[in-house]
């Protein structure tokens, strides 16, 4: 099963809380709370997934948490949210 990393970033009370894949550019999601925000992430991932798929483009391949951090456009968010790992729902053919 593939996996894609998420940024969760949970900004103060009152707001939505962001996900969105570093690898993914526009894939985000989001909640009232944490819990809602990660229930709600492997959705936004099919539907990104499948939208690509059907764009006729190739699907971006996760990138490790080693490589994320490696990549000075993300690194400050690697540090500063929560990370999270979220698998590709069964239905969607993301790239092994």
């Amino acid at each position: 099963m593939t996996h894609y990393i998420a940024i969760i970033e949970d900004a103060r009370p009152g707001v939505a809380v962001g996900v969105w894949f570093p690898d993914l550019p526009g894939c985000v999601s989001a909640g009232d709370d944490i819990d809602e925000a990660l229930r709600n992430a492997p959705e936004a991932l099919e539907l990104y997934l499948e939208q690509v798929e059907q764009d006729g483009k190739p699907v971006p391949k996760p990138r490790s948490l080693t490589e994320l951090k490696a990549d000075p456009e993300v690194a400050d968010d690697i540090r500063n949210y929560i990370v999270a790992l979220i698998e590709t729902p069964t239905r969607a053919h993301a790239a092994e």
